[in-house]
């Protein structure tokens, strides 16, 4: 896989180990949404519930061998989706392309991620702080793409008490981390209202992850 696949992205340093690739995936931003939409047709969004009861705000679905799910039961990764009791949709070839690609230009080379989680954020929605810490292999990075109305990324440390950095993300962008970033804590701030020309009023973000 190379670079001109996706063409060139501004980079910046968020902290160490942790890169911001501004509009990496602005050239396959169609595909990309024509993809979520195939996904949400066989695993349609739906809203997790916490090991603690709680709904969480941010809608939900997943694509790949497996993908993260949380119920009562605690937070994992499953091979089906625990609503249609089939396998996940297959990865689409757009996704692992471009994780692939956004990777080694963080830094984080022969990086094929297994999981995809698709997040459905509409205004009002948000994803407190927490930490990537269900998968197998926690030397493999995490590969983050905005899609749809822009929100404010939180990237602190590795202690909750850190105090995050915030980060404007626009449609198109995309975060790689990993190495001594790769258990910071982040989230993302309540989404404002807005109106994008391919999402309309929604924000959608497309986490990849080697979890198995």
């Amino acid at each position: 896989m190379t670079g001109d696949l996706f063409g060139h992205a501004q980079r910046e340093t968020i902290a160490e180990g942790a890169v911001l690739l501004r509009g990496r995936a602005l050239p396959h931003d169609q595909a990309l949404l024509d993809a979520i939409a195939g996904i949400e047709a066989i695993s349609p969004f739906r809203h997790m519930t916490t090991p603690g009861g709680y709904r969480m705000s941010v809608a939900m679905t997943g694509c790949g061998t497996a993908s993260w799910v949380s119920d009562r039961s605690g937070y994992r990764y499953a091979c089906r989706d625990p609503e249609t009791r089939q396998a996940w949709p297959a990865m689409p070839a757009v996704f692992r392309t471009l994780a692939g690609t956004a990777a080694a230009e963080a830094g984080f080379a022969a990086f094929d991620p297994d999981a995809c989680l698709v997040n459905r954020y509409d205004p009002g929605t948000k994803l407190s702080l927490h930490q990537d810490k269900d998968e197998r292999d926690l030397s493999q990075p995490v590969v983050s793409v905005s899609l749809g109305l822009p929100a404010v990324f939180q990237f602190g440390g590795p202690r909750r008490a850190d105090r995050p950095r915030r980060v404007p993300l626009a449609h198109g962008d995309v975060v790689v981390w990993g190495g001594p970033a790769r258990l910071a804590y982040h989230g993302v701030l309540v989404l404002k209202d807005g109106t994008h020309p391919l999402t309309g009023a929604r924000r959608f973000n497309l986490t990849f992850r080697k979890a198995l």
